[in-house]
């Protein structure tokens, strides 16, 4: 993409969908309030990273099949509101962290793979992310300045590292406000407060029309 106004364009674009809370947001500041601020800043960039792949998948020609197939696109749909419904019911039901006292807030942290992976989880299976990709991402490249797939992998790319910014700051504000919020029974309302946002927005996911 030779044009610097398209790009630009796709940037704006892009800050649009991201600085409206969805699914990344709200998993990464749920993780935040529950374990602070590491393990939110490892959930951002792991969802950084799967926002990437799904850009990937969507520049070698899934995102092909996903926009012609209604089945497949409803089984990306239903796999990402069902995981978002997973997560937001782990969260009511994991209480560890959230009763001990000030000093032994890192007992039990959660192990560094397993936080990266489940971040990397709802970047790949956004269906926000995906939605964008398939309808908006396309309209920015230009076939006669240079290769299809490099520019979708240059525009996901971008995407995903404009994400990964805005999960950040979404992280480490939500980790200062944990340290206000040390006595447990604020931190345990303000952990059900994230799950039950996860997973109403994995239900709203789940009803979504197709664009």
């Amino acid at each position: 993409m030779s044009d610097p106004a398209n790009f630009l364009a796709f940037v704006a674009a892009s800050l649009i969908l991201i600085i409206i809370p969805g699914p990344s947001v709200m998993f990464t500041v749920s993780r935040a309030l529950i374990y602070g601020r590491r393990q939110a800043l490892l959930t951002a960039w792991g969802n950084a990273a799967g926002t990437f792949c799904a850009s990937a998948l969507v520049a070698v020609g899934l995102g092909a099949i996903i926009s012609e197939s209604a089945l497949a696109f409803a089984i990306v749909k239903y796999a990402g509101a069902a995981y978002l419904v997973y997560l937001g019911v782990k969260a009511l039901r994991d209480r560890q962290g959230l009763i001990t006292p000030p000093e032994g807030e890192r007992a039990a942290p959660k192990r560094t793979v397993q936080t990266i992976g489940e971040g990397f989880l709802v970047g790949l299976l956004n269906p926000k992310t995906i939605l964008f990709y398939l309808a908006i991402l396309p309209q920015f490249v230009d076939p006669s300045t240079g290769s299809a797939t490099a520019q979708m992998l240059l525009l996901g790319g971008t995407f995903a590292l404009l994400a990964a910014l805005c999960d950040t700051v979404w992280g480490l504000v939500a980790a200062a406000a944990r340290d206000v919020f040390r006595r447990p029974k604020p931190k345990l309302v303000l952990a059900r407060t994230g799950g039950t946002a996860l997973i109403g927005l994995g239900i709203a996911a789940a009803a979504g029309e197709r664009a």
